[in-house]
């Protein structure tokens, strides 16, 4: 008989803490809701060039319905806060909380432009690497890769529109990762057959690039291209350099004058204009270096005759003529590997 008074003992105490402990919690929670908001503490992550929305945009948006500075905790909705500014074009993702000191904290996620686009219409926007289509803002204008020319100016995209901005966020991130074109991209024009067309800073010719596939290789044949053959024939030799096929560049001569230039003066020149151009960054003179294939420059009056380490590559370049007679189809230079 003891021994079941005693267990109903135990459990009574057990309940009675149990009970106790609730009211402990549901006491400290209510004085918890009941503390005030004291401070907002904001942080934007994304990048450092670009700041589309900055620590007064976010205050705007939270303090809409209320002030939360001075307001009690349990009348701030954190969740309905979050979707409010991930309304904002700009905003990626958006996380907050409150410390133990009853700050609030909020942490923003910036998209990021990887390219501007101008349409024929005259309008412009940007776009992020999922290809979200980003507005314009007064405060700053991004440094991306500009394309010009994209026909569709709608908020709604057709297919063929959406995949051509697949392909201008691919191209546009791999500018974006190489100093390099970076400093020499002026612009991207598209071509109506949705092709690409890079326009330099420095040269007065085009780059055909054709789509936006294999380009690294594409960009490697024109560092070759550049460092052995644009170098060594001038600045303006050529009006077009096109890369878009395997093993080859096509450039077409600008005019019947031929001038050869020393290597190393053409370099030279190259990274003088440029300086002027205040684009030059001190990965430059490595890039084109380190971007070439091990090739000895033979001069044999009108051709240049490339010899890479295990095949033979040949650039035959020729002039435009100026007489009436029939011209060819073919390109005006050539460089094929055999």
């Amino acid at each position: 008989m003891k021994q079941i008074w005693k267990q109903r003992m135990i459990q009574g105490l057990w309940i009675a803490l149990g009970i106790g402990t609730i009211v402990l919690l549901g006491a400290a929670m209510q004085q918890k809701n009941h503390k005030i908001c004291s401070d907002i503490k904001i942080e934007i992550i994304g990048t450092v060039q670009h700041m589309f929305i900055d620590e007064h945009d976010v205050l705007q948006i939270l303090n809409r319905d209320q002030n939360i500075v001075g307001a009690e905790m349990a009348n701030i909705d954190i969740r309905t806060m979050e979707e409010m500014l991930e309304k904002n074009p700009w905003v990626l993702n958006a996380e907050m909380f409150f410390d133990n000191k009853q700050v609030l904290n909020v942490s923003i996620t910036e998209r990021q432009p990887i390219a501007r686009v101008f349409t024929v219409q005259g309008n412009s926007f940007y776009i992020d690497s999922s290809c979200n289509r980003l507005p314009l803002s007064e405060k700053l204008s991004a440094r991306v890769p500009v394309f010009t020319s994209f026909t569709n100016s709608n908020a709604v995209m057709s297919h063929g529109d959406s995949v051509l901005l697949k392909d201008i966020s691919k191209l546009g991130a791999f500018i974006m990762a190489d100093s390099f074109l970076m400093a020499q991209t002026a612009q991207v024009d598209i071509t109506p057959s949705g092709k690409f067309e890079l326009i330099p800073v420095v040269g007065n010719h085009i780059v055909v690039l054709g789509n936006a596939t294999d380009l690294e290789n594409k960009f490697n044949r024109l560092y070759t291209f550049y460092k052995h053959a644009w170098l060594q024939n001038g600045m303006n030799k050529y009006e077009k350099i096109d890369v878009q096929f395997d093993n080859q560049v096509v450039a077409l001569n600008r005019n019947a004058s031929r001038v050869f230039i020393d290597s190393t003066k053409a370099l030279q020149t190259l990274n003088g204009m440029m300086l002027q151009q205040g684009i030059l960054d001190s990965a430059l003179t490595k890039v084109i270096n380190e971007k070439k294939i091990p090739i000895n420059i033979v001069m044999v009056k009108d051709s240049i005759k490339i010899k890479p380490a295990k095949a033979e590559t040949k650039i035959k370049t020729e002039t435009k003529n100026k007489t009436n007679k029939p011209q060819s189809q073919q390109p005006k230079a050539l460089m094929q590997r055999n």
